[in-house]
């Protein structure tokens, strides 16, 4: 490996495009040596550091045949993947590509193949960042998406197959933006992670993460209890009524003057659940957390599988896992069982029982039914299963489970009394089969916390637990 020194910043009249100067706004100023000489391969490769955290990056080089990718291209991103393994270090993709080469034929998909190769050798071992800033077509559609997190920027537009031969093929009218933009990658296919406001905001991102996953610091105990609040202050009056989770999670999670740790990921995608990373006592968390405002956090089909890839990418890299918990159960009707809701909701149910990270769940509300389990349950091996006093824990609320229970017998009650009937045999229900005190007695709930000192008890209860890194790869579910 040939390691050059640090080439000039440009001047302002260079092409926005060029992959130098992108590169220099990853890395921290004067830290960026390029892993070989610049040439008209397409590609640009180098190593530095961000935020302090050495980094190997390539970058599309757009003002070359759009970034096409050959044979020597390739070459250079696999080689700066072998270089942050053999080093141990994470590594970002900066992409503008219109794919394989056309006129290198079959030696450039060959090429295009070893990258995949590469990345897929290096899932779970390093942190895998891509950012998008242009076109990622036909295979460097795949790149990005190998990776264990992909941020768009505004111009970016990722698709196998452009808008004239969509056209062609299937008759539908579509334009770009349409059919691979952030919106579309953001909202509809869960593709991307995070849809950046510009370039620079795109490269903040991925500094942000790297530095996140890299340097994920220890728990100090002190710094957590100095920020605890009354977090149930939060939560509407009315138990029946949907509020959004995310003020939770910024309260919950490390304020930095002023600002909220917290790095929401595929924020627009399966919204009944929120998931990011954020610092909790000076320490990295990935949180995972029930949000009642969509879907009344009910799980689907795609938010089980957006949080079992997420739990999988923590459990990659060591990032113990908070989970805030109010889920009426799994999503009802026949959309859900077609679009597999089963097999969805298994991956969530898999990545949690081979979960190794610490993590811990905490019950805010409610927790029925089927979701009990998947939410990271002490049958799944929660390291600790925390809920607010009130909280409730069954198969489903005792009035609905009454109400099936009961049918008979409250049909045949005079109609006047029948509403009494009902809220009695609910709580006799509730006292024989469920709720958080039973789930107390037989340890599946190990504590009732005071909502005002939730920060500092989750934040315990990580730091005591052995730490504990999985051993697997990061497939994108």
């Amino acid at each position: 490996m040939t390691v050059l020194e640090p080439a000039q910043t440009r001047d302002a009249a260079v092409d926005p495009r060029d992959p130098l100067r992108r590169l220099e706004r990853l890395f921290d100023a004067g830290t960026l040596s390029l892993l070989h000489p610049r040439d008209k391969s397409g590609m640009l490769a180098a190593i530095g550091s961000i935020d302090g955290v050495r980094t190997v990056a390539y970058c599309s080089d757009a003002t070359v045949m759009g970034g096409a990718m050959g044979v020597d291209g390739c070459k250079h991103i696999v080689d700066a993947i072998d270089t942050a393994l053999e080093q141990d270090v994470p590594i970002v993709g900066l992409w503008h590509s219109g794919g394989a080469r056309l006129a290198e034929g079959v030696d450039s998909l060959h090429a295009v193949g070893l990258i995949f190769e590469a990345m897929v050798r290096a899932s779970g071992r390093i942190p895998q960042i891509s950012v998008v800033l242009g076109f990622a077509a036909g295979g460097a559609a795949y790149g990005p998406a190998l990776t264990d997190i992909v941020i768009m920027a505004p111009e970016a537009r990722i698709f196998v197959t452009g808008p004239d031969v969509v056209r062609s093929v299937t008759g539908e009218q579509v334009d770009m933006e349409s059919l691979g933009g952030p919106d579309t990658h953001t909202k509809k296919s869960g593709v991307a992670h995070i849809a950046a406001h510009d370039e620079d905001d795109a490269l903040h991102r991925a500094r942000r993460l790297v530095s996140m996953l890299a340097e994920q610091g220890e728990f100090d105990l002190d710094a957590a209890r100095r920020g605890d609040t009354d977090l149930r202050a939060l939560l509407p009056e009315s138990p029946r009524r949907a509020y959004d989770v995310r003020p939770i999670v910024h309260e919950l999670l490390d304020n930095v003057e002023g600002e909220s740790t917290f790095e929401e990921l595929q924020a627009g995608w399966a919204r009944s659940v929120v998931t990011g990373f954020g610092r909790l006592g000076g320490r990295t968390v990935g949180v995972i957390a029930n949000n009642p405002l969509r879907l009344g956090g009910c799980l689907d089909s795609v938010s089980a599988e957006k949080s079992a890839r997420f739990v999988r990418l923590c459990n990659a890299f060591g990032v113990p896992l908070v989970v805030i918990v109010d889920v009426p159960g799994y999503l009802p009707g026949v959309s859900q069982e077609w679009e597999g809701v089963v097999r969805r909701g298994a991956k969530l149910l898999h990545a949690f029982a081979e979960c190794e990270v610490p993590r811990v769940t905490l019950v805010t509300r409610k927790i029925y039914g089927g979701a009990y389990i998947a939410m990271n349950s002490r049958a799944l091996g929660a390291t600790a299963v925390f809920a607010w006093p009130d909280a409730e824990v069954a198969v489903m609320g005792a009035k609905a489970a009454v109400g099936i229970l009961h049918k008979r017998a409250l049909a045949a009650a005079p109609e006047e009394e029948r509403e009494a009937l009902h809220d009695r045999l609910a709580a006799e229900h509730e006292a024989i089969a469920g709720g958080v005190g039973r789930a107390m007695s037989i340890g599946v709930v190990d504590e009732l916390i005071d909502p005002a000192t939730t920060r500092s008890t989750l934040a315990q209860a990580l730091a005591a637990a052995p730490a504990c890194r999985g051993r697997h790869k990061n497939i994108p579910l």
